[in-house]
């Protein structure tokens, strides 16, 4: 039976699904007309109310923007956003003004792909997406203010990702002040002198009067925080669109659609987040976040500290830079491998295979041309993930050309292989085999040298089953770690004998001194690819002139918005490797082709064709949060640090301005890095005042579900599989079960929509909440939460007659045992709200209204000093049910702004304590006595419990022992 359906004999006023969804509408609509969870700003639209706040604290709490998925919320979604309401309805009860709101990350490929099949616009399915998925939160109660909802897709938020774009576009990172500078004072210093025109855009190292004007502007380009630049991508032609790595598989297709993917040069917006990499790692000191995190940013940067080191190209004027973090192992490089993206590929492949050329090396090919267009062919359909594991073959081709060693002027020769990225370091690599296992595979693959130049520790070369005259094409494995130098001398420089770090000292001063390279530090990031070929994304506010250079619009012609169009699918037929893509913009020449007046008279203009990514909107959501309705600015100064400026709990100044920041692990790296990257860019000019975003992050855990494959290894609905005496099946047919993350993939979602109908919000919610710690995976299971819709049906019972619905409850005093039981559930669950313990909080509500439930079976009332905690305690989880009996408990205001119950330090001590009694090591009994009682009084007390009595009788005691406050052991001797 339905919890909706109740029993013909149900009291009439009994907590059912009925009354819960009753009092839940009702409380909404009453929150929604009052404006309760309006947080005021200090000034402007929002001001309104802020007298009565202006002296709580501010407290910006903050859940990672969701997309409005078409299928809706499943229970899994809400975990972050239920957690994040608790501590927020605590905290404002507790005296903080709270700003808490929910928007929407709203562009995205999902939609485009929706358009593409069905033709509907992308604005209408996503609007309609997002009223669903806004009706299911304002189901759950969640008390955000309403008026500062944004979505990424709303042409007021474009317009502003657009001028931030803007920002960065007329923006260049100066490393001597280390921050970015406006582009205009740049120019001012090429103009003044003060600064030399340098880069690949003015290769002849010509003065800034020199150049021409069409020169001028490509060296000022080559400055800027955003800038053009040709870069291999993942192109998916199905899609029409390039991909991210993190949208790539390790089979080299497309995630979503498992498409091919190939890899192609496209000129792309970059923006130049490697000029930040230093302070991005070193400002992860300055935040709040888990170590593993840190870890995962810090990873993902990777700064490097080594050398770079320049190999000539023999016979040509060129030269093959590579990044090393061990230039100590320089005497040992026997060959060169090129990524096989690599420039300098073209270049140096020669005409003909150089005589003696191994077939292995040749790739079955003619030619060195013709071996490595077909080598390239293959890589680029693999993923750079399947291109970097480890135990695969490894593959390459010669080139033809060789490298100098400029140690010891040794001819090496050039390969290209797969294994070398060229979004990685300098796309190149200095092959040492001895001291690298992916080198050391392909040295015997190919047949190539392996000299050791390092030394390992005797007790390494005995595990392996050689010694020191071993030669390195007999060793097992490649040797990586730290030892001696050794056949590592020339005329100039010797590092035999030197241990690894005073070698790579050694070897760096060397390079630098004769030229062949130089001590730096490189970072693993890549500068952000920031161009998708979509029509569903932020258009950029950039237009090109005839001499094909790009020009920013002015602000005032922003937002740039999207064209109409009708046909939004890819014009590219899906498995040609060949295929080029065309943007769908291209198709809307109307908007394409514009002519302008920028302030040298109207001119005919191209616009970009590009769209920004997804990853743009969401950058920088949370502050428009602060000031959504600014036509003006950005934000507001004044509200910008009004909300932005914190302390830490230990009194310091927080670097961000989000005080607490709740969503999944899986945004751990990439969205938090672009975002602190887009807050440092604005935080060097200017715009806001903390140079970090979110100085409190937080990761919920998942909620798993059992899911289920039938025979051929497909899931199947969750919901239609049943249980059997030989365990499960679907439609007839047996089915495995296992448990995974909850969601449309693995067909094991539960709709909250049903659970709510079922139980009621506040029950889903609270739920949710005692399912396990908030930071963990919890398994969901429908039927225990009946528990917990049972809890809040007997504090309901506890306060409310269900027979006549009259109060139960009095005035009359608590005794002191149950006074004791609630100061200390006060004090318990306080400080578990704070630390974000839900769960045990919950717990502790329970073990409360346990008490409370003895007592009124009892006396057949409540005492009202009990009863108002209880209900304020339970409100952050369960706030419909809250206010309503605090209403019934005779309030006309919202509980929402009551302040948080506090306890009683003097309650807390206990008077009495409860000891086992044992009987030779056994527990026989339980006895009771004064906190301070000395041993003699335990022991007595321990001989006069009748239990232990009636074992006593005829029995000898030899010892007794009594542990202080733990308990008291008797031994017998028979």
């Amino acid at each position: 039976m339905s919890e909706q359906t109740a029993a013909p004999d149900t009291p009439p006023h009994r907590y059912t699904a009925a009354l819960a969804g009753e009092i839940e509408d009702r409380w909404r609509a009453h929150w929604d007309e009052q404006g309760t969870f309006h947080t005021p700003n200090p000034t402007g639209a929002l001001a309104d109310g802020f007298e009565a706040v202006k002296d709580r604290p501010k407290l910006y709490v903050l859940d990672m923007f969701p997309y409005p998925s078409g299928v809706g919320l499943h229970v899994g979604h809400p975990l972050g956003f239920i957690g994040t309401d608790v501590w927020a309805r605590f905290m404002r009860m507790r005296g903080h003004n709270v700003l808490h709101t929910m928007g929407y990350d709203a562009f995205g490929l999902p939609a485009e792909q929706f358009a593409v099949e069905t033709g509907q616009h992308p604005r209408v399915t996503t609007e309609a997406n997002i009223a669903t998925m806004g009706r299911q939160l304002h189901r759950l109660g969640l008390a955000h203010d309403p008026r500062r909802s944004v979505a990424t897709t709303d042409v007021a938020y474009v317009r502003w990702t657009q001028w931030i774009f803007l920002q960065i576009f007329n923006s260049f990172y100066d490393p001597e002040a280390d921050r970015a500078r406006p582009i205009s004072e740049l120019i001012a210093e090429l103009e003044s002198g003060a600064r030399e025109p340098a880069g690949d855009a003015n290769p002849g190292g010509r003065p800034w009067a020199e150049l021409s004007e069409l020169d001028r502007r490509r060296v000022v380009d080559s400055y800027r925080l955003a800038y053009r630049h040709e870069a291999p991508v993942n192109w998916c032609p199905a899609l029409g669109t390039v991909l991210a790595n993190e949208e790539v598989t390790a089979d080299g297709r497309s995630e979503r659609g498992n498409h091919p993917v190939y890899k192609r040069p496209l000129t792309q917006w970059m923006l130049r987040i490697t000029a930040y990499a230093e302070r991005l790692l070193a400002d992860l000191d300055l935040l709040d976040w888990t170590d593993s995190i840190k870890l995962m940013q810090r990873n993902w940067i990777g700064r490097s500290e080594g050398a770079r080191v320049r190999f000539p190209v023999a016979g040509h004027d060129a030269a093959v830079e590579v990044f090393t973090t061990r230039p100590d192992t320089l005497f040992g490089a026997t060959y060169m491998v090129l990524a096989p993206e690599h420039p300098l590929v073209d270049r140096v492949t020669a005409a003909a295979w150089p005589d003696g050329t191994p077939d292995a090396w040749r790739g079955g090919a003619a030619t060195p041309a013709d071996a490595v267009a077909a080598y390239r062919r293959a890589a680029s359909t693999k993923s750079d993930v399947e291109r970097q594991v480890e135990t695969r073959e490894k593959t390459g081709v010669f080139t033809g050309a060789y490298c100098v060693n400029p140690t010891n002027g040794q001819e090496i020769p050039v390969f290209i292989a797969d294994y070398v990225l060229m979004g990685y370091g300098t796309g190149a690599i200095m092959a040492v085999p001895a001291h690298d296992q992916r080198d050391f595979e392909f040295a015997q693959a190919f047949g190539l040298p392996i000299p050791v130049v390092v030394q390992p520790p005797a007790a390494w070369l005995a595990e392996r089953g050689v010694d020191a005259s071993t030669p390195g094409e007999r060793w097992p494995e490649a040797y990586s770690g730290e030892g001696v130098g050794t056949g590592s001398a020339n005329a100039e420089v010797t590092l035999d004998g030197l241990a690894t770090p005073e070698a790579k000292q050694a070897i760096t001063r060397w390079l630098e001194a004769s030229g062949h390279g130089a001590g730096t530090v490189t970072y693993r990031l890549r500068d952000w690819l920031f161009s998708r070929q979509r029509y569903w994304g932020e258009p950029f506010p950039i237009v090109y002139d005839e001499t094909g250079l790009p020009v920013a619009l002015p602000e005032d012609q922003l937002p740039v918005e999207l064209p109409e169009i009708d046909d939004y699918a890819p014009r590219v037929v899906a498995d040609d490797d060949e295929a080029l893509p065309e943007p769908p913009l291209g198709r809307a020449t109307d908007w394409a082709e514009v002519t302008l007046d920028l302030g040298d008279g109207p001119k005919r203009y191209r616009r970009e064709l590009n769209t920004m990514p997804q990853w743009a909107g969401s950058c920088w959501y949370y502050l428009r949060y602060l000031d959504p309705t600014n036509d003006e600015a950005l934000v507001d100064p004044e509200i910008e640090r009004y909300w932005m400026c914190g302390t830490r709990p230990d009194g310091t100044p927080a670097a961000g301005g989000v005080d607490l920041y709740v969503g999944g692990v899986e945004h751990a790296v990439l969205h938090l890095l672009y975002a602190r990257f887009w807050h440092k860019v604005l935080y060097d000019l200017g715009h806001v005042s903390t140079p970090e975003p979110f100085q409190r992050l937080y990761n919920q855990g998942y909620i798993l579900a059992a899911a289920y494959r039938d025979e051929r290894g497909v899931y199947v609905p969750a919901e239609e599989v049943e249980e059997t005496e030989h365990g499960f099946s679907y439609q007839g047919r047996p089915v495995t079960r296992e448990y995974g993350k909850m969601g449309k993939s693995l067909k094991n979602a539960v709709a909250p929509d049903d659970i709510i109908a079922d139980y009621g919000a506040d029950t889903l919610r609270l739920y949710e909440m005692a399912m396990g710690p908030l930071d963990t995976d919890r398994p969901w299971n429908t039927q225990d939460i009946v528990g917990v819709y049972r809890f809040l049906q007997r504090v309901w019972r506890n306060l409310v007659d269900e027979h006549t619905g009259a109060s139960r409850v009095t005035d009359e005093p608590a005794g002191e045992g149950t006074r004791r039981v609630l100061h200390r559930t006060i004090a318990a669950v306080t400080a578990d709200m704070a630390a974000l313990e839900l769960n045990t909080a919950v717990a502790r509500l329970i073990e409360l209204n346990n008490h409370l439930t003895k007592l009124v079976a009892g006396a057949g009332s409540t005492p009202r000093e009990v009863a108002e905690p209880l209900v304020l305690m339970l409100a952050p989880l369960a706030p419909h049910v809250a206010e309503e009996l605090w209403h019934r408990l005779g309030h006309t205001q919202s509980l929402a702004y009551e302040p948080w119950p506090e306890h009683d330090p003097a309650l807390l001590v206990e008077h009495e304590v409860e000891l086992p009694v044992q009987v030779d090591g056994k527990v026989r009994s339980k006895v009771r006595v004064a906190a301070d009682a000395g041993e003699a009084a335990v022991e007595a007390a321990a001989r006069a419990d009748d239990r232990v009595a009636a074992l006593l009788e005829g029995r000898q005691v030899r010892r007794v022992v009594v542990v202080p406050g733990r308990l008291v052991n008797i031994v017998t001797g028979g």
